[in-house]
């Protein structure tokens, strides 16, 4: 119980030093400072308390002080602190926890003792119209920044949820201090990877004022904002609310402040979500966003290049967009990022080369970089997601290219390759897969390679499935792989048939339409013909010749008079 005057005047004389300094910081450390710094936190002398708050929230910016407060039990007094009646030492108490709680142990201490409540009642203890008061202004600025650094754990993310803290949130997102913007919005955006706080932002009218501080002064709130919108835009009512509330302009504008690489990334995050909206691409088109994205493909850290890739993909999407990709020299930096190695940005530049191979002139760029081969190389990548997508950009470059066969065929080992794919245990990979072979079985050739190899047992045994994307890429292949020898009849004998028929039972207009080519080609051969009759697909058939889908009713056409053709046949024979 020593003199708390003589502590104070100690502990003044301690704030004259550099507390900024580490050496000074790792002084405080070692010479068992930190403990009594600590100690005095839990007497009753506000003075004293102060005083050793003040050094304690300087000194908390280094890494090996926070681990030794959080030792010496120091996150748990200052937890207690925030009941204290006196407001400026709360604030120094939640400002010294948003230093501390940067490391998961930190997180759990102030959660488990009950600070994650009282950080939440301090938001809601002072009124919006109020922060006109310095002091009411640095409540809510430290108590929002404790939480901010407390809401990167999953469960403090609930925490916050159970106290009451979404609307407390959207009610100080109205206010007009950066000071206190920046960490809301800094919790906001660390916590909308959870679907509730999704739903709150939707509900709760956010996305406006989200919008409004894109047009901020501060960087840092701009780049939180863009980041929370990023990651919210996944849902399309969140993707019409930013253009209704006219966020599109400023997301673009913003592209322009290309030097603030973590702005950058959030930036092209929103743009590249949102733009998963056709009416969203086609206001990007009125502001010349793909444009400026061409210009960010070259020379940006990744977590830039995989956003801005993913927003050319959905971009190109639309006829239009194609052309300006290519007219703005988009397609060789596109070509070149498939040689990348990051997963996440593969599979959005598979997509978007895949999405600029629709158009036959942009196909000829693709194909004279080497493109098609360097996407045939990613099926042999070991993340499914890669394969796929790869998969999937293949299918409009075989379609697009000219000579695609011999193209095809001048990739050794390719169609034992992609053959092969049909083993995969993912489903993505199949359905793509099967829509490439689908594709490539169109040259004879190049069929009679994929039969050899063989393609017909393999997609035999993916028949019985129920993935209706998978069934009717499944059927479209099974159709063009019945274009030779006798795969047929190899079809019939690998049991394919039966589930087929099954397919017609499906909802899925598109599943119907590619079944009934497949069994129209299978019908061909009187033993298929037997089994289909077995199992009803005449009745299923007869319903679809009314279709308005030409394709569809063609098909079913063609398949009914095939099984009729062969019945009435067995009965000439029969009865002669």
């Amino acid at each position: 119980g020593g003199d708390p005057t003589a502590t104070l005047i100690a502990l003044c004389s301690m704030r004259d030093f550099n507390l900024s300094e580490e050496t000074c910081q790792l002084a405080i450390k070692d010479t068992g400072c930190l403990e009594v710094l600590i100690n005095l936190l839990d007497t009753e002398e506000i003075k004293c308390q102060t005083g050793s708050l003040k050094i304690l929230k300087e000194i908390s910016q280094n890494i090996l002080i926070r681990h030794a407060i959080a030792d010496l039990g120091g996150l748990e007094i200052m937890v207690k602190i925030l009941d204290s009646p006196d407001t400026d030492l709360k604030c120094l108490a939640a400002e010294t926890i948003a230093n501390v709680a940067r490391f998961k142990r930190a997180r759990k201490t102030v959660r488990k003792h009950g600070g994650i409540k009282r950080l939440v009642e301090l938001l809601e203890s002072i009124s919006v119209g109020s922060s006109s008061q310095a002091k009411d202004t640095e409540t809510v600025r430290c108590a929002a920044l404790a939480l901010w650094s407390c809401s990167k754990s999953t469960k403090n993310k609930k925490a916050i949820r159970k106290a009451g803290g979404i609307p407390l949130l959207a009610r100080w997102l109205k206010c007009s201090h950066a000071n206190i913007l920046i960490p809301i919005v800094g919790t906001l955006q660390e916590c909308a990877s959870e679907p509730s706080y999704r739903h709150a932002i939707r509900t709760e009218s956010m996305i406006e004022n989200l919008v409004k501080n894109l047009s901020s002064e501060h960087e840092e709130l701009q780049m939180h904002c863009a980041s929370a919108i990023f990651k919210c835009a996944e849902d399309e009512e969140i993707r019409d609310l930013v253009r209704k509330h006219e966020g599109l302009q400023p997301l673009s504008a913003l592209l322009d402040k290309s030097e603030n690489k973590q702005l950058l990334a959030a930036v092209t995050g929103a743009i590249w979500k949102c733009a998963i909206s056709r009416e969203n691409v086609l206001k990007f088109q009125e502001y010349k966003t793909v444009e400026t994205l061409v210009t960010l493909l070259t020379d940006q850290p990744e977590e830039v290049l995989i956003n801005v890739i993913g927003a050319l993909g959905e971009c190109c999407q639309e006829e239009e967009n194609r052309g300006t990709i290519r007219r703005s020299g988009g397609i060789a930096p596109m070509v070149t990022l498939l040689t990348a190695t990051n997963p996440a940005l593969l599979v959005n530049v598979n997509k978007a080369v895949g999405g600029c191979a629709m158009e036959p002139e942009n196909m000829a760029i693709i194909d004279s970089l080497d493109g098609v081969r360097l996407l045939w190389s990613l099926l042999k990548n070991p993340n499914p997601d890669v394969q796929a997508s790869a998969a999937w950009a293949l299918c409009p470059c075989v379609e697009n290219a000219k000579n695609s066969g011999e193209m095809v065929r001048s990739f050794v080992g390719g169609l034992e390759l992609i053959v092969n794919l049909l083993k995969s245990k993912d489903k993505e990979v199949l359905t793509s897969v099967c829509a490439a072979i689908a594709n490539i079985a169109k040259d004879q050739e190049n069929l009679a390679v994929m039969t050899d190899h063989g393609v017909v047992p393999l997609l035999s045994k993916l028949a019985n499935t129920n993935n209706n994307k998978l069934r009717r890429h499944l059927a479209e292949a099974i159709a063009h792989c019945c274009m030779w020898g006798s795969n047929r009849v190899a079809f019939g004998e690998a049991k394919a048939v039966a589930p087929l028929a099954r397919y017609l039972k499906s909802k899925d207009p598109l599943v119907h339409r590619a079944t009934a080519q497949a069994l129209y080609q299978l019908s061909e051969d009187p033993n298929n013909c037997v089994i289909m009759h077995e199992n009803g697909v005449v009745k299923l058939l007869l319903a679809m010749v009314g279709s308005t889908d030409d394709t569809l009713q063609e098909a079913a056409a063609g398949c009914i008079a095939n099984i009729r053709r062969l019945a009435l046949a067995t009965e000439k024979a029969k009865y002669g």
